[in-house]
């Protein structure tokens, strides 16, 4: 009878809520964002992919509560904030919270464990994160920032790609259901 007044519920019931050991999203969270701040340091090459942005989508689409996604995008994109002395305090932090939101919501939708559809969701919260960047930056800073470049297509592509090895290996951080 449910099913009859809510057709989402079956489908919804069916998606699992995953697990982590205790400290896990810490620790990870920490890693990305010091392993972002610093490997900057020893060449450009590191700056194709963004670790913070990747531990928020991941977390988001796997946990898939729209609340905890937006907290930990928002501490995630503070912290980075912080860390990083070109951007000032408050830029990522609006931009991750906005990604923690919109990943957990969905990740409460559909079913993100097949890698081409892992791709596809980092390739485009990537773009959308550099566009709420932009226009935050020309909002509140006054400061025109491009919405895309050739440039922010090659990052997107790298950081899509390291995102699926990348989950793969978080995977195995799950604890047993």
């Amino acid at each position: 009878m449910s099913y009859l007044l809510n057709p989402g519920a079956q489908s919804e019931a069916n998606i699992e809520v995953h697990k982590y050991y205790s400290g896990t999203v810490l620790a990870v969270c920490f890693l990305a964002l010091v392993l972002q701040a610093f490997l900057h340091k020893f060449g450009h090459w590191a700056e194709l992919v963004d670790l913070p942005l990747l531990v928020t989508v991941y977390f988001g689409v796997s946990r898939r509560n729209p609340v905890s996604g937006l907290l930990l995008g928002g501490a995630v994109g503070i912290l980075q904030d912080a860390l990083s002395h070109d951007n000032p305090i408050g830029l990522f932090g609006i931009a991750k919270t906005l990604v923690g939101y919109l990943a957990s919501s969905v990740g409460a939708r559909i079913d993100t464990e097949h890698p081409a559809s892992r791709f596809g969701l980092i390739f485009l919260f990537f773009h959308f994160h550099q566009v709420v960047l932009a226009a935050t930056e020309h909002v509140l800073l006054n400061h025109p920032a491009p919405f895309f470049t050739i440039s922010l297509l090659w990052n997107s592509l790298a950081t899509a790609a390291f995102g699926i090895v990348l989950f793969a290996l978080l995977d195995r951080l799950r604890r047993p259901s």
